[in-house]
């Protein structure tokens, strides 16, 4: 691996870099920072990034991406709404591990999502024959399907979304660096470590938890 080559790729891509794709990604490693932390401002960091995200995808014609961004966005509202929820004793939503129930849901739309985000790059991505030349098309699919699953259950707070969250990662950071994007490859390497010490972190907080209703 050439060092200077890709630090020079790093350069470039930073300095083709728009002002607001950097907000963006500034915004996007904050809210994995508060979500790390189970600080509700995951979510109104999170909605400005992604909704950035969405314009920049639209004006790139970048529909697909454009979609992604736009389901993170209705989900980050929904987990908003979750967080802010309180019971009768106006105690707010814990962090919890997944039941048996949650873990059949979330497999079932993984797979599901594994189908439809196909179906969509064929369409979108019909004629790009150097696209569907390499192993791209599966590694986007298993990383946008990962992340959606990993969205529902951080909405919900249960520990194992940061599992979805670093497989994501891990993925991307060599897929970015493989598509010659090495700020957005650097960008993910953050997000993984992030995730990695959100696990950790989120597992004490359901260990609490669970000591409280003991």
């Amino acid at each position: 691996m050439d060092i200077h080559y890709y630090l020079q790729l790093l350069y470039q891509n930073i300095m083709d870099s728009s002002w607001l794709e950097i907000v963006a990604a500034a915004l996007g490693i904050l809210s994995v920072w508060y979500a790390r932390k189970a600080n509700i401002l995951v979510y109104p960091t999170g909605i400005v990034s992604v909704l950035i995200y969405v314009y920049i995808c639209y004006n790139a014609q970048l529909y697909a991406d454009m979609g992604i961004n736009a389901y993170y966005f209705v989900f980050s509202v929904y987990g908003w709404i979750m967080w802010s929820k309180k019971d009768e004793n106006k105690e707010e939503l814990p962090v919890t591990y997944s039941d048996k129930k949650t873990w059949m849901i979330s497999i079932g739309v993984f797979l599901l999502s594994l189908v439809v985000i196909q179906i969509l790059l064929r369409i979108f991505k019909a004629g790009d024959t150097v696209y569907w030349s390499s192993f791209v098309p599966y590694t986007d699919t298993f990383t946008t399907a990962v992340a959606i699953v990993g969205m529902w259950l951080m909405a919900v707070k249960k520990v194992e979304n940061w599992l979805f969250w670093i497989a994501a990662d891990v993925v991307s950071v060599p897929l970015y660096l493989y598509k010659g994007l090495v700020f957005t490859s650097l960008q993910y390497f953050v997000f993984l470590v992030l995730a990695v010490l959100g696990y950790f972190e989120w597992r004490r907080l359901a260990k609490e938890n669970l000591e409280i209703h003991a």
